[in-house]
């Protein structure tokens, strides 16, 4: 009845969205504030008539709205369903087992070994140093590599690879195999690389909607690359799904990013909680690494990342455990609002 392909696949766990009680929920970096006044406005003021058209299949408007934001032209941006799904259709379009080895860092986000199973793409897992920092001598160290994929920030450990070893990286990596960096959490610090585009034609840059715009429940993401990758995208789309963003998306997308204003004003202000959370828990006992995204990642000596996931759990907070090897005495905290932050510290000031 089933496929092999599919009796073989491990697919991705999501973070809990429970529906037994209400919960403060701090587990799957989502924006503690709601999108722009600008997105609500635009959705309100939407003809719902036009729905019953097919939406444009390149979302002309939207890419024209991020090319503006980061000083792009238009065949320089790719859109789709979320981040997630751009990096399924960059996984097909760009690495082949036949070619090589698919690089990425371990720990990482847990969707690439997922979608190097579901593609049947040959993968190495490349372990950060003691400290959980990426040293790029580990990925140029490596032969024959049919591409290299990281986030940046890392997931789940929120640290940063400054943007010199970018750079350096980006010079003494293979220039016909594609470098992929997930920026998802980039916009909450300041390592973003999509200036570097024109000068390696072989880096893809993955941005999302969902964390620092507030749109995670509209499911929107976009590439920023060279017209050569970007097109490879393109035909990956269109013999997948030739109309991924639907009308209302599309809106509240252009709407999302023509209000820098409000933009820069939450990042701020996630960036300051950010910090004033991790002082707290290295101030009182707990090891938090440093953070460049809109989370933490920080144990306590002494309690496992499984019975402080439980406990605040029981206290009506969530937060993200992962059962993995390295990392399991962790747990990933998403920055909340100030009020919800408080309330975390209230909590964890128990803990013994």
């Amino acid at each position: 009845m089933f496929s092999q392909r599919i009796m073989q696949l491990k697919p991705y766990t999501p973070g809990e969205q429970p529906q037994d009680k209400k919960y403060i929920k701090l587990n799957t970096n989502e924006n503690p504030y709601p999108p722009s006044p600008m997105v609500e406005k635009a959705i309100r003021e939407f003809d719902v008539a036009t729905l019953k058209l097919y939406p444009d299949p390149e979302s002309n408007k939207l890419k024209q709205a991020i090319a503006d934001f980061y000083g792009k032209k238009r065949e320089n941006i790719f859109v789709g369903n979320g981040s997630d799904e751009i990096l399924a259709l960059a996984f097909y379009a760009f690495f082949d087992r036949n070619n090589g080895t698919l690089l990425y860092p371990y720990p990482s986000y847990s969707f690439y070994p997922v979608y190097c199973n579901f593609f049947n793409i040959e993968k190495k897992e490349i372990q950060t140093r003691p400290d959980f920092s990426i040293d790029i001598e580990d990925f140029l160290a490596e032969p024959n590599p049919s591409g290299l994929i990281f986030p940046n920030p890392n997931a789940p450990t929120a640290m940063g690879l400054a943007k010199p070893k970018i750079i350096e990286l980006l010079e003494r990596f293979p220039s016909d195999r594609v470098v992929i960096i997930d920026e998802a959490y980039v916009d909450f610090c300041d390592l973003g690389a999509d200036d570097l585009i024109d000068r390696f034609e072989n880096l893809l840059i993955i941005k999302t909607f969902s964390k620092s715009r507030s749109l995670a429940g509209m499911r929107l993401g976009y590439a920023i690359g060279s017209k050569k990758l970007i097109s490879a995208l393109n035909t990956a789309k269109n013999s997948f799904n030739s109309y991924p963003v639907d009308r209302i998306a599309e809106v509240a997308g252009v709407a999302a990013m023509n209000d820098k204003a409000y933009f820069q004003e939450t990042n701020q202000k996630i960036c300051k909680t950010r910090d004033y959370l991790a002082n707290w828990l290295n101030s009182n006992g707990w090891e938090a690494l440093e953070s460049s995204a809109n989370f933490i990642f920080a144990r306590k000596p002494g309690i496992s990342g499984q019975e402080i996931y439980q406990r605040l759990k029981d206290e009506g907070i969530l937060v993200r455990y992962f059962n993995l090897d390295r990392i399991n005495d962790f747990v990933r905290i998403t920055i909340g609002t100030d009020a919800e932050i408080q309330a975390l510290i209230d909590r964890l000031t128990d803990f013994k």
